[in-house]
């Protein structure tokens, strides 16, 4: 029974995590289908995030209202009904009120998942368990655009949501039948926080909003972002108040005097920087530089899943064994190191060379995802479990969607530094520049331009190749960063707890 719980809430999840970049590949159609520009097709994607990141934090509380399995069941349906709704959708209000819906229902079940597995399974087991529940978490991110592409180009945009009717309702049968009865935790008697729910959505949506639109929109060169800013300092601060000083908080946060929890946060997201950052980042080195397809980029990324697929069972079944801590750090140098060989990538990059960076990687959030989150949350009593889990899975999500904005921007600044030092050696001044465009004239003069128009021909492919080559070292840049961004952050293990051989008294973990 324990099995048939893991690989229900498990099933669960990855429904949900398929659907934050499944439709990222529809979206060209869909603004076609239905009319809209750039900037408004956009917000089909930031719409599910920013109610994905709201929910998250507010589902142990939710759970504890209505009872764990009465949530995560009625979550899973409107889930299923709201990618209906995508699918059948007629104009561009109508999709993102459906996204928006989907985000709300979706947001609640990996960290319901995640609270579900760790009351299930005992210490010595919840290694493995965990291995399965985040093999659907890896996988995700990396099978979604390929997925998405595949759907897009046989069926049309729209059965990209309805490919999850089947899919979800599987999974509320499976739900329905194994998971265990639940009781409510929270006294309905107790005033709901109503001021901290809106102070929370006022601060993470404001925050998600900015990560997802600073970039499209000059980040403090718009009103509308510097007013982001303003309501996301603003209502974390009062929020924060709000929570720690209410009787009954809509938000726990007084579960982060666990320290575990704390340095498990922050490792968290450095986690989500890495594995939705970079599969933001390698897709676009593969298109703009390699020049593949999008299905071609999609088929360079699943031997890397399939390594954290292969790689999390065996690491899960060690945590009884090792110490959480140490397979993290060894996971963090070997994703450090994978970043190292893909900065060394060129436009003469084969194949070849991106599998194996791509498959250390892979092998190292095998490594660490699956300790992580024990040496997170293992240690925990299970009464803080919902809430820690929340928190937890906030954290991650946030940390995919810093990283996906600042390694956006720090592609952009970069390029345009590299290109700018560039620039300064292709003058009359430098011989070798002077000999190099002299010899594409000569070519394009033999192949029938006059001098003038060759002239300008071999300008405009040197400035080509400038802006190619200064692209290139900006990848360099970025992969580099987030291997030191590892390599740095690997302190943080120390404030960790051990895993499986942890008990869990009511202070544990405390810092």
């Amino acid at each position: 029974m324990k099995w048939a719980i893991a690989l229900t809430v498990s099933f669960a999840t990855l429904l949900q995590i398929i659907d934050v970049s499944i439709v990222n590949v529809a979206l060209p159609q869909m603004q076609g289908n239905l009319g809209a520009t750039i900037t408004e097709i956009g917000w089909v994607v930031t719409g599910y995030a920013v109610a994905n990141a709201i929910v998250i934090p507010l589902t142990a509380w939710v759970g504890g209202y209505f009872g764990q399995k009465a949530y995560f069941i009625f979550s899973l349906v409107c889930f299923v009904l709201a990618s209906v709704l995508c699918g059948m959708s007629t104009s561009l209000p109508m999709l993102l009120t459906a996204r928006v819906l989907q985000g709300l229902f979706g947001g609640g079940l990996a960290p319901r998942s995640q609270a579900i597995m760790f009351e299930t399974f005992p210490p010595k087991e919840i290694g493995f368990a965990q291995a399965v529940f985040g093999i659907g978490m890896i996988a995700g991110p990396t099978f979604g655009p390929t997925l998405g592409g595949y759907i897009t180009d046989t069926l049309g945009w729209r059965w990209v949501f309805f490919i999850n009717v089947p899919i979800g309702i599987l999974a509320v049968l499976m739900a329905m039948a194994f998971l265990p009865p639940s009781t409510k935790t929270v006294d309905r008697k107790n005033a709901i926080d109503w001021a901290g729910i809106a102070l929370l959505a006022i601060w993470l949506g404001s925050f998600q909003t900015f990560l997802e639109e600073g970039e499209k929109d000059g980040w403090f060169q718009s009103d509308f972002i510097a007013c982001l800013v303003v309501l996301t300092v603003g209502g974390l601060v009062l929020f924060v108040l709000r929570e720690m000083t209410v009787a009954n908080p809509a938000v726990d946060l007084r579960v982060l005097r666990y320290r575990s929890l704390t340095a498990g946060s922050i490792y968290g997201i450095v986690l989500g920087i890495c594995l939705f950052g970079t599969i933001f980042v390698i897709p676009m080195f593969t298109q703009r530089i390699l020049g593949f397809t999008a299905v071609q980029t999609g088929e360079i990324l699943i031997p890397g899943a399939l390594a954290s697929a292969l790689f999390m069972p065996f690491v899960g079944a060690m945590m009884g064994k090792i110490d959480a801590r140490l397979a993290i750090g060894i996971g963090s140098v070997i994703v450090g190191f994978s970043m190292f060989l893909l900065a060394d990538m060129n436009i003469d990059t084969g194949t070849a060379s991106l599998f194996w960076g791509l498959i250390l990687r892979g092998a190292g959030m095998g490594f660490m995802f699956i300790p992580l989150s024990i040496a997170t949350l293992g240690a925990i009593p299970k009464k803080d479990i919902p809430a820690a889990s929340g928190v937890f899975n906030l954290t991650r999500q946030m940390g995919g969607s810093i990283g996906v904005a600042v390694l956006a921007t720090m592609l952009e600044k970069r390029q345009v530094f590299h290109y700018d030092r560039l620039v300064e050696n292709v003058s009359l001044y430098n011989p070798v520049a002077t000999q190099y465009l002299s010899s594409i004239e000569k070519g394009m003069m033999g192949k029938g331009f006059d001098p003038v128009s060759s002239q300008k021909l071999s300008i405009l492919m040197v400035d080509r190749m400038t802006q190619l080559h200064a692209m290139i070292l900006s990848f360099e840049d970025v992969y580099i960063i987030v291997a030191f961004l590892f390599i740095f952050s690997i302190p943080l293990v120390f404030f960790l707890g051990r895993g499986a051989k942890e008990k869990r008294p009511p202070g544990a973990g405390m810092g």
